[in-house]
């Protein structure tokens, strides 16, 4: 089956009444994006030593990003309280590591890029999985 554009909204068949709309969506796909984006980059730049925790936290920020994305990508097989659940994962591992960075901001400018784009990416999270949240109940 298509996934058919109606008025800005995605309707997904498989999923019945589910819809999601097509600019949140794309909204929460570019936040991931740029989190994974910006803690690869992070990750690249905190060799020194005492940061093997920040590393650690960004490279796993930046796989979860990647997951996240890709599950979106797949609207067909979207099944809300899956998705909300990643979301909410999502969320958590971004806060995390945005606290993480934030907390070595004045090392380098490259910290506190990571930390605004893990804070973004959890806010887009948490706004796509309140949307998902009541389709998930119904």
């Amino acid at each position: 089956m298509d996934m058919k554009m109606m008025s800005g909204m995605m309707t997904m068949p498989e999923m019945g009444e589910m819809t999601v709309d097509a600019d949140s969506m794309q909204a929460c796909l570019e936040a991931c994006a740029a989190c994974e984006q910006a803690c690869v980059m992070c990750a690249e730049m905190d060799a020194g030593e005492g940061m093997a925790r920040s590393r650690a936290m960004c490279m796993n920020c930046a796989d979860m990003a990647h997951g996240m994305m890709r599950m979106m990508m797949r609207p067909m097989g979207m099944e809300p309280s899956s998705m909300t659940a990643m979301l909410h994962a999502m969320s958590t591992m971004a806060r995390a590591c945005a606290e993480e960075c934030m907390a070595h901001a004045d090392m380098s400018e490259a910290m506190r890029m990571c930390a605004q784009a893990c804070t973004d990416c959890a806010d887009e999270c948490d706004a796509m999985a309140a949307r998902l949240a009541p389709m998930g109940s119904a």
